[in-house]
């Protein structure tokens, strides 16, 4: 039986042209999917550049305290090599923060240059943290450059030191001292120790965009405040369970000072332990058990106790306050420090060895 003859070219030329076409669609669907991705990442990134346009003016007063520590980490500070210490101060370098100019010298200390010690001068050397740095106080009043005056209006030309760094606590300013201020050659050392000097910290690097994004710098801040107990009692169960003697941060700071004493003790330097209070509220105050441990603790250690909290006590804490929402000291709050100080570091007897 014969076979029927099948035109089998058309259908080869059917088939063809439907691989064609499919690879042709192929080609658009992709050229579309990777057109609108570009579209999405272009998008996102105007945004975040407008974002950060846009939040680059509203805080470019200065108000912001977030974004003004954050420039103060940026400007002013560097990574140390020095793990206990995280950062620490750039060498003569200056900023504007709060719209208030912050200067370093050649040892990282705020204010002037230091001149070679002189045997007829006394020397007074404060550590701590931002409260001793001055944040967002004119270097002529903080505490230290009001010290200075009051020495000098007395004739006793004093010099006093200012090691404060920004986000130090006892571990880190003691270990900045025996690391690479002794040479300085303090006749007198100055802890001046905010309540919350116990906590242990952590040394974020962070990321790229942490680092030099406002914007990031504010999603990351909205975040922590939206997860982050908040109010008096949250407050008060933080610094219990700081202060409690099994915990590692407690620990480190009392081997800190520890180890502070016994330098001090072998140059014969007296230590002044100045108590420096919470400045959320003077009218209901919460933690005096802080002051208490460490007034145990500092006079174990062989240091000179004063207690800044009565100076402070029934006060209205907010007129007191740097700005809103910064609990800082301001310029009268570092009046009333210096004012309470005096009578204590002008005493002969803390310089006879």
């Amino acid at each position: 039986m014969p076979v029927p003859k099948v035109n089998t070219h058309g259908i080869q030329n059917q088939s063809h042209d439907r691989r064609v076409v499919s690879k042709e669609t192929n080609v658009s669907v992709k050229s579309d999917l990777f057109s609108s991705t570009m579209l999405v990442i272009l998008s996102v990134f105007i945004s975040l550049a407008l974002a950060e346009a846009a939040l680059f003016l509203k805080n470019s007063n200065m108000r912001n305290n977030d974004i003004e520590m954050w420039l103060y980490s940026k400007e002013l500070k560097k990574e140390s090599k020095n793990p206990l210490l995280g950062h620490e101060h750039i060498p003569l370098k200056e900023a504007t923060l709060q719209s208030i100019k912050i200067r370093t010298n050649s040892h990282g200390l705020r204010g002037d240059e230091i001149n070679p010690k002189q045997e007829s001068i006394k020397r007074i050397l404060f550590l701590g943290s931002s409260i001793t740095l001055g944040w967002g106080v004119s270097e002529e009043e903080t505490l230290t450059e009001r010290l200075v005056g009051m020495f000098k209006a007395e004739g006793k030309p004093t010099e006093v030191l200012n090691a404060g760094v920004g986000n130090y606590n006892s571990v880190r300013y003691v270990e900045q001292f025996l690391a690479h201020l002794t040479h300085l050659e303090p006749d007198v050392i100055v802890v001046q120790y905010f309540v919350n000097d116990a906590e242990s910290i952590d040394f974020p690097r962070g990321n790229w965009f942490l680092r030099n994004s406002q914007f990031g710098v504010t999603l990351w801040t909205s975040w922590n405040q939206l997860f982050q107990s908040k109010g008096k009692e949250a407050l008060l169960e933080h610094y219990n369970l700081t202060y409690a003697p099994n915990t590692k941060g407690f620990q480190d700071m009392f081997s800190a000072l520890k180890r502070l004493a016994g330098y001090a003790k072998n140059k014969k330097i007296r230590v002044v332990f100045v108590m420096t209070p919470d400045f959320h509220n003077f009218k209901n105050y919460s933690f005096d058990f802080i002051h208490h441990r460490m007034a145990e603790i500092s006079r174990d250690l062989g240091f000179i106790y004063v207690d800044l909290l009565p100076t402070f006590l029934h006060r209205d804490a907010k007129k007191i306050w740097n700005m809103h929402g910064d609990p800082h000291p301001n310029s009268f709050g570092h009046e009333l420090m210096a004012s309470t100080l005096y009578p204590f570091l002008k005493n002969p007897d803390l310089y006879i060895n």
